[in-house]
């Protein structure tokens, strides 16, 4: 078996300025684990996972009030939580 055989061929990926919150959203409704960053040009950059975004977000017993959490929130994104070193592979060429 190979791993082509097993890889996800279009998965669900987002760019590196997305919002922490709009990735854990895209993620809990697409029911995924992790997602691809790209950059402009469609080159990998790294790699967010759901445990990474849920570290990021605040603790629901903290003492900030709803509007200073979602204003943190806007501003915290994904290239300041995401995996930079990556083992990753290419389609092979038929």
């Amino acid at each position: 078996m190979l791993v082509f055989e097993r890889m996800t061929h279009k998965p669900i990926t987002i760019g590196p300025d997305t919002p922490v919150a709009e990735a854990l959203q895209l993620i809990r409704e697409k029911q995924v684990r992790r997602l691809p960053v790209l950059d402009k040009k469609n080159k990998l950059i790294g790699m967010v996972t759901e445990k990474e975004l849920l570290y990021a977000s605040p603790s629901p017993v903290t003492s900030l009030s709803m509007h200073e959490i979602t204003y943190l929130l806007s501003k915290l994104t994904v290239d300041e939580v995401m995996t930079l070193s990556l083992i990753h592979i290419s389609e092979p060429t038929r």
